[in-house]
């Protein structure tokens, strides 16, 4: 089964598992930017949760599908049709040949994730069929999807199609994530953390335009930071907030470098990195502490939560 890309809207790639084990080899892990997203529409067409699947940013994707498969869309809220349909979100759903999906433009969320029976087939590079694009290496040809792009479904476990007459499952509305214009952070104080940092707890930043699949700019009055063009490179990991020179920072997501010579003043917490990839320019963030043992009891709570539906998924 193939889908053809009409429309891939501002930025389409396909992601998959993430790089592990290279950042010493200064190789990012890449990867969905909401992993958790990318899992849910994993789980309702019967894949892995990493399996390779579309991330599509913002919206505005069109696709033609030209043999039978079952489909699922998450992420970013956004009213899908399927040949004129509505195509509802976190179900799943049957598409014909010569079906032709189309995804608007979002409301809220930056990242919606079109998963397909079998998941997408892709470029294996380094343990990983994720896009990441300043290297041109993974998903197809190491670049982003264009309009003519056809691709390859690969078999479904125990081969063939999936039965077009299976009754669709749903993702269970409790967890559906919300997608809103507000977003909380749970962090710890990173390596740099400053001493007026305490500051930073009750303020609200917000999304700058400049944003991508390295990191979002976050503007607003971040604490002063002497020298802070000056400090020695030192490792980093996607969830990093950088303070810059401009005063601005920037947070860091999974396509981001492996060490950095910024202050390093805050680490978005693993349980919350997924919410990472749904910030939108002009949102509002607040960030919260957090000591390292809150962190890992929340990522404990988080993946007890979502691992009955999920089982095998890894914040």
């Amino acid at each position: 089964m193939t889908v053809r890309v009409l429309k891939p809207g501002p930025l389409a790639t396909l992601q998959g598992a993430p790089r592990q084990g290279l950042r010493h080899q200064g190789i990012p892990a890449s990867g969905p930017a909401d992993p958790l997203s990318m899992a849910l529409a994993n789980r309702l067409v019967g894949n892995a949760p990493d399996a390779t699947a579309m991330e599509i940013t913002l919206g505005g994707a069109a696709f033609e599908f030209l043999g039978e498969v079952a489909f699922a869309v998450t992420g970013a809220p956004a009213s899908c049709t399927l040949s004129g349909d509505a195509a509802p979100q976190h179900e799943t759903l049957r598409a014909r040949p010569g079906d032709i999906l189309v995804i608007p433009f979002s409301d809220a969320g930056t990242r919606l994730y079109f998963a397909v029976a079998g998941g997408f087939s892709a470029t294996q590079i380094l343990g990983s069929a994720s896009t990441f694009l300043p290297a041109g290496i993974g998903g197809l040809d190491g670049r982003a999807l264009g309009p003519g792009d056809e691709i390859e479904a690969l078999p479904c476990a125990g081969g063939g199609v999936p039965s077009l007459e299976k009754t669709p499952e749903k993702t269970p509305d409790r967890l559906r994530p919300a997608m809103t214009h507000e977003h909380r952070l749970c962090c710890v104080p990173g390596p740099d953390f400053p001493e007026s940092g305490d500051a930073i707890w009750g303020q609200t930043f917000r999304a700058s335009p400049r944003m991508d699949r390295i990191g979002i700019e976050m503007t607003g009055n971040w604490p002063p930071f002497a020298g802070s063009a000056l400090k020695p490179s030192a490792a980093l990991f996607p969830g990093a907030v950088q303070l810059t020179p401009s005063g601005a920072a920037f947070v860091l997501l999974p396509d981001c470098q492996t060490t950095g010579g910024y202050p390093h003043i805050l680490q978005v917490i693993r349980a919350d990195r997924h919410l990472l990839g749904q910030i939108r320019p002009g949102d509002r963030v607040n960030f919260s502490r957090r000591t390292a043992e809150e962190g890992h009891e929340e990522l404990k709570a988080k993946a007890a939560q979502f691992g009955g539906w999920l089982p095998g998924f890894r914040f």
